[in-house]
């Protein structure tokens, strides 16, 4: 990755022999002493959950990929630039609804938002796919989020402006600095087609780019990622008896995080996991599959919901690669049939 994320990914033969020797290397770089030299004066490198030989750097620097902080949207009926089969994050609060396009986030990768009046941050990692959207209000403050140019088993490492602690974005975890072992409240939203978002909210608002030359929106700039042999600057343990890059969904019971294979869900149509139920129906778009977005192969809908005392409510889940979910949870089996 370079710092507007131009990886060339056609060429990802060539650079999984670059990517092994950057892993193999990597942690004799991991250490406080360089990241302060690199900016980090206010992270408390003293607190830490994990062994700092697991990050590496992704590329750019901090900030090198940009947050946005000032978002803004327009109505869904003013939006001509979206096709329908593109995949969104669709969020609702206290009837406030929005969507945040894949086009957008994947060159920025974090949204700080407030969305009915709760303070958010909305994320997307592309090397993970992982979509995951956070209360970003912790212990009676509200924080804002960064990228921090770095990567843990491949998965975007965030930091918080307010005390620049560093945070696993696909668990919400604190893992090094002052919030080391808080955990991020994750909210509910779908990663679903724009037809889906506008058939729910066809009054909800679309995000737009600040500026719409800063970035070649609607273009993927991991063309083929999701479809290659292994994953990019990953040297972890790779599951066995699934492709490390088949999609998989996840969602915690009981606090614990279960697994099923999109394959399957794609196949049964309806899965059940404890008191979730899972659907899925066609008509998504890979964002990370052809060069433009919206050409991308239909990976289809997940839809995860459960009982409650009002009907059927939405509950947190993820679509993420096999490789990530044993990464982070290597004693967790996934369902494939």
């Amino acid at each position: 990755m370079n710092r507007d994320h131009t990886t060339v990914f056609h060429a990802l033969s060539a650079l999984l022999a670059i990517v092994m020797f950057l892993a193999v290397s990597a942690p004799a770089g991991a250490s406080p002493a360089l990241w302060r030299a690199q900016g980090w004066n206010k992270t408390d490198f003293s607190k830490t959950s994990i062994d700092f030989s697991e990050i590496l750097s992704g590329g750019p620097p901090k900030d090198g990929i940009p947050s946005i902080d000032n978002p803004k949207f327009i109505p869904v009926k003013e939006v001509s630039s979206l096709s329908g089969t593109e995949p969104v994050i669709g969020l609702e609060i206290n009837g406030d609804a929005r969507a945040y396009p894949l086009r957008v986030l994947i060159w920025h990768e974090i949204v700080n938002d407030r969305i009915g009046g709760t303070p958010v941050t909305v994320t997307y990692c592309p090397l993970c796919n992982s979509a995951v959207v956070f209360d970003r209000r912790l212990d009676g403050k509200e924080l804002d989020f960064g990228t921090t140019g770095k990567l843990r088993n491949s998965d975007l490492v965030m930091y918080d402006r307010q005390t620049e602690s560093w945070w696993q974005q696909f668990t919400g975890a604190g893992i090094v600095g002052h919030y080391t072992g808080k955990e991020l409240k994750a909210i509910p939203a779908r990663l679903e087609s724009f037809d889906n978002f506008t058939a729910r909210h066809p009054g909800g608002k679309v995000l737009v780019p600040n500026n719409a030359g800063m970035r070649r929106y609607g273009k993927n700039p991991y063309t083929g990622y999701d479809t290659a042999s292994a994953p990019f600057l990953y040297s972890g343990e790779m599951p066995e008896g699934i492709n490390p890059m088949a999609r998989v969904v996840v969602v915690k019971l009981d606090g614990k995080p279960h697994a099923v294979t999109l394959e399957l869900l794609r196949k049964k149509g309806e899965v059940k996991l404890g008191p979730v139920v899972l659907k899925w129906r066609k008509g998504q778009n890979s964002a990370l599959d052809t060069s433009l977005i919206a050409k991308g192969r239909d990976v289809g809908n997940v839809l995860a919901q459960r009982k409650s005392a009002g009907g059927l409510e939405d509950v947190v889940y993820d679509v993420t690669f096999a490789f990530v979910f044993h990464a982070f949870h290597p004693k967790r089996p996934i369902r494939k049939r």
